[in-house]
């Protein structure tokens, strides 16, 4: 494997675990209404999953409800059902077209168990960075064993994917930052 392949593989992965934080950021409720909340539910329809998406409109019109406007208005009582299966602590209710999603204010206990859950994915996004800069870093040491890189080869690659690692590491910093300060306020 050449340097800049070692490089491009390495900042793929990292990419892919900072996307992987930010759609479980997402899931994670805030005070305020957030489709988010139940973008990643995945409803039983026809007997397969289908992520809610596929099947309805999800929108917030106020700061404490959710809307969900199924596409096909017999598939209602299967999305109410994968909502309080989910364990959100959301009661939907339905009229028959729509699924009206009110959302309670959070009490501080809830938000601090929230905002660990913010630490605790952010922690083990950084884990899965500093695992994909250790086998890039392999990468570059097999590549000068196998006299596919020199020395310096090898360690332009090692340098440059210690600033990857930073780069990403901080991104996911801000993330969980940027998530927690909406948990924590009102």
């Amino acid at each position: 494997m050449s340097a800049d392949e070692i490089l491009m593989d390495v900042e793929e992965r990292m990419e892919k675990a900072v996307s992987v934080l930010r759609s479980a950021l997402a899931g994670i409720r805030t005070g305020r209404a957030n489709p988010g909340l139940v973008d990643s539910l995945k409803v039983e329809i026809y007997g397969s999953l289908t992520p809610i998406k596929q099947l309805a409109t999800v929108g917030a019109p106020e700061p404490t409800q959710i809307v969900i406007r199924p596409y096909d208005p017999g598939t209602i009582k299967e999305i109410e059902k994968a909502i309080q299966t989910a364990e959100l602590g959301l009661n939907p209710q339905s009229d028959g077209r729509l699924i009206r999603i009110n959302i309670p204010p959070l009490s501080g206990e809830v938000r601090r168990r929230m905002v660990g859950r913010v630490h605790e994915l952010s922690e083990e996004t950084k884990v899965a960075i500093r695992n994909i800069r250790r086998d890039g870093n392999k990468a570059a040491e097999a590549g000068e064993k196998a006299k596919t890189l020199s020395e310096d080869q090898r360690d332009d690659a090692k340098q440059e994917i210690q600033e990857l690692t930073k780069t990403y590491e901080s991104q996911a910093t801000k993330l969980a930052k940027a998530r927690e300060k909406a948990v924590l306020e009102d």
